[in-house]
């Protein structure tokens, strides 16, 4: 069976450093030298412009996103803008997809099947929009898929609201989508399950999806830089 190496990172990791970090797995996997690999994290809050970002969906001057605590970084993802911060579960899957499948859409379906299995754990109802990536509970968007390929290896991947700031949502019109509201597990449960479990149902819902098993270590934030 395929094996992938599930790294849990502890505390806030800066989204420039684990760019970095992704885009060096990314090499070390294309080359042999690393297995393929899930990093499951949060950031701090960060704005995130991908290659197709159009500058007036970020709603905010440089001013207010400061006074908001909230960095504006570009990255080298697909897709517009988009917003990371605690209380989100973000997924980065650096994946040799010459393992699996050799297609960009087989690849985000599985990505978005894998969040619709964790939902459906929780008794919601994921469901996709035709026209766009992501992950949607009764017209709002819990969960959104961002990703980058190369060579058939992957970076970026997907990110679960679970109990975000929502008001920081406010500051960019999401993935450019102007007409869909954002949600999370927080307003969409009775009881808001941990972060921990939340990733615990990622990992095995990963499991199944990508038929791989799972080898997990946890890491200090910090010790990635």
């Amino acid at each position: 069976m395929r094996s992938v190496n599930c790294i849990r990172l502890k505390g806030l990791v800066d989204y420039g450093v684990m760019l970095e970090r992704q885009q060096a797995a990314r090499g070390a996997v294309a080359s042999g030298d690393m297995p393929s690999t899930l990093f499951l994290l949060e950031h701090p809050p960060v704005i995130t412009l991908g290659r197709r970002a159009l500058a007036d969906h970020v709603l905010c001057d440089s001013e207010g996103l400061t006074k908001a605590g909230v960095q504006l970084l570009p990255t080298d993802r697909g897709g517009d803008v988009t917003y990371h911060g605690p209380g989100q579960l973000v997924a980065y899957p650096i994946l040799d997809l010459s393992q699996w499948t050799t297609s960009v859409d087989w690849y985000l379906r599985a990505l978005e099947e894998l969040l619709i299995r964790v939902l459906g754990g929780y008794g919601l109802k994921g469901e996709r929009i035709p026209e766009y990536t992501g992950v949607w509970v009764k017209g709002a968007k819990v969960a959104a898929v961002g990703i980058a390929i190369k060579h058939w290896v992957s970076w970026h991947g997907f990110a679960l609201n679970v109990t975000p700031n929502m008001e920081h949502w406010k500051l960019i019109v999401p993935c450019g989508i102007k007409n869909r509201p954002v949600t999370s597990l927080e307003k969409l449960l009775p009881e808001t399950p941990a972060m921990n479990e939340v990733a615990n149902r990622c990992i095995g819902a990963f499991q199944n999806v990508f038929d791989c098993e799972i080898v997990e270590t946890t890491l200090d934030g910090m010790e990635i830089s």
